[in-house]
């Protein structure tokens, strides 16, 4: 039974155990409940607190808000307040205006009615003034019928033809004045495109000499130049048709020939020479004809060069050939080719102005000097070469041929490329700078034609523009009048024609105005 007894107590004991256990967690528990109990009552008073502390900032700040939207409800309130009492002022203003309107067209309604009236009347009055006219004229061209014996019929044709000759007077001279306005409306235009022409294609001019210089290393060149008893010098000249003079300027051996296509060839022949240092007659003859050669080739290139420039299509190769020699050959120092390229560019940008074709005035310009290349070779003015040897190799154009032979007014004109490449002509030719006496005559006609305007009485001062075409004369205007200034133009136009010789025509411009100047200060 003790075992039995000890398990028992073991169990009571353990039983009592969890009891007391079980007892003094819920003690534990309770305390702790309690301990959080009074910590929610210490959280809850001190979000209670803080809540009523938002909600007192929330108030103030909701009057504030209140407040200041108020005073903006206000100002705004007011605002719309003063706009509508403008708006009341300005409808109360525009109905005024709009009555005094209505009054204004009521009274130009009545003057209106009153006026219709009086038309009424007024042309009532005419129509019966205009029956009694047209009985009195009716009356009296009967009487005048009587008295003259004339018929209707044959009063009409003598009053027609008084009114005729009376008339012819008046005719003629708006014909006049209609011819004369055509004349300046087509000189004016003439003188645009000339002027377009010259300023869209300026060219360069450069004028050559009859002789070059060729540069030796040494003056012992010299000698060998010249050879034994001067067989080197004499082969040379003889090979190439130009003068080699030699003389004591050291450095230089000069080249002198009339013919630059010859003076050409001698000069790089020479040039050859010097560099080879072989220099013999057989030497000669071999680097003259080689030379020949070459130059032959470079004179095709010049001319291709030249047709393609110009653009004007296929010519035949002897004219290419003759188009190259023009780049050797000199008048009054221009070179004729870079003219000829000249005149065929002035004459295209005249022909496109005036709706022409373009590409055949270039060719009329490019080759009006053709016969240049060989006058020297053949009998005649260079206008009657160049036609004939361009009709020789194939040139069938009409236009062209006649351009060639009457650029120079040898024919009768009757083309109007052959009036743009006369033109275009004097244009290049007469270019300041373009020809060595050229520009000495025009730089002296330019000082003769002011020296002789200011030679006038009134005349202050005198300027010679547009390349000596135009004189413009400044007048003492508290010395002469406005007639005075007419008759001293006149004046002058005639000197300038009895005294002075001069290509075309000069315009004179006499100008006399008053300047008043004053300063402030």
């Amino acid at each position: 039974m003790e075992p039995l007894l000890v398990v028992v107590l073991s169990c009571l004991i353990l039983l009592v155990g969890l009891a007391l256990g079980f007892l003094a967690a819920r003690l534990i528990d309770r305390i702790r409940l309690k301990s959080f109990h009074a910590q929610a009552e210490q959280i809850l008073r001190a979000a209670r607190e803080q809540a009523d502390t938002y909600q007192k900032q929330a108030e103030l700040a909701a009057r504030d808000e209140l407040h200041r939207l108020r005073e903006a409800f206000n100002r705004e309130s007011e605002q719309i307040r003063s706009e509508i009492r403008e708006q009341e002022r300005r409808l109360d203003k525009r109905e005024d205006s709009l009555e005094e309107k209505s009054q204004t067209l009521l009274r130009k309604e009545r003057s209106l009615d009153n006026l219709k009236s009086k038309l009424a009347e007024r042309k009532a009055d005419l129509e019966r003034q205009s029956r009694e006219v047209e009985l009195l004229q009716q009356q009296q061209a009967n009487l005048l019928l009587e008295i003259t014996g004339y018929t209707r019929e044959q009063a009409e044709a003598v009053l027609m033809e008084r009114l005729e000759r009376e008339l012819t007077e008046v005719i003629a001279a708006r014909l006049h004045r209609h011819e004369e306005m055509l004349r300046a409306t087509s000189e004016e235009r003439s003188r645009r495109i000339l002027a377009l022409a010259i300023q869209r294609h300026a060219a360069e001019h450069t004028a050559e000499s009859t002789v070059s210089t060729v540069d030796i290393p040494s003056d012992d060149m010299k000698g060998r130049i010249i050879g034994r008893e001067g067989r080197n010098i004499r082969t040379f000249e003889k090979c190439t048709g130009v003068d080699v003079i030699v003389d004591d300027t050291p450095g230089v051996v000069v080249v002198s020939g009339f013919d630059n296509i010859r003076r050409e060839v001698a000069r790089l022949a020479l040039i050859r020479l010097i560099q080879d240092g072989r220099i013999h007659p057989s030497r000669i003859e071999e680097v003259v004809a080689e030379t020949q050669r070459e130059m032959d080739k470079h004179i095709l290139e010049v001319g291709n060069q030249a047709v393609q420039e110009a653009n004007i299509g296929p010519i035949h190769e002897k004219l290419v050939q003759l188009l190259g020699r023009l780049r050797f050959r000199t008048s009054y120092s221009q070179n004729v080719l870079q003219h000829s390229l000249e005149v065929a560019f002035l004459c295209g940008i005249m022909a496109d102005e005036l709706g022409l074709d373009g590409r055949l005035a270039r060719r009329c310009g490019l080759l009006h000097d053709i016969g240049k290349a060989a006058d020297h070779e053949m009998e005649g003015g260079h206008p009657r070469i160049g036609a004939e040897l361009a009709a020789r190799y194939g040139e069938k154009h009409p236009d062209v041929l006649h351009a060639i032979s009457g650029h120079h007014d040898d024919v009768t004109i009757d083309h109007i490329y052959t009036v743009l490449v006369a033109a275009a002509d004097a244009i290049s030719a007469a270019r300041p700078g373009a020809r060595r006496e050229t520009l000495e005559k025009y730089v002296k006609r330019l000082e003769e034609l002011e020296a002789l305007a200011v030679g006038f009485p009134g005349v202050e001062q005198a300027y010679a523009i547009q390349a000596g075409r135009e004189i413009r004369v400044i007048a003492n205007a508290s010395k002469t009048s406005d007639s005075d200034a007419i008759k001293v133009c006149h004046d002058i136009a005639r000197a300038i024609e009895e005294r002075l010789h001069y290509p075309g025509e000069i315009k004179v411009t006499v100008v006399r105005e008053t300047r008043a100047v004053e300063y402030a200060r």
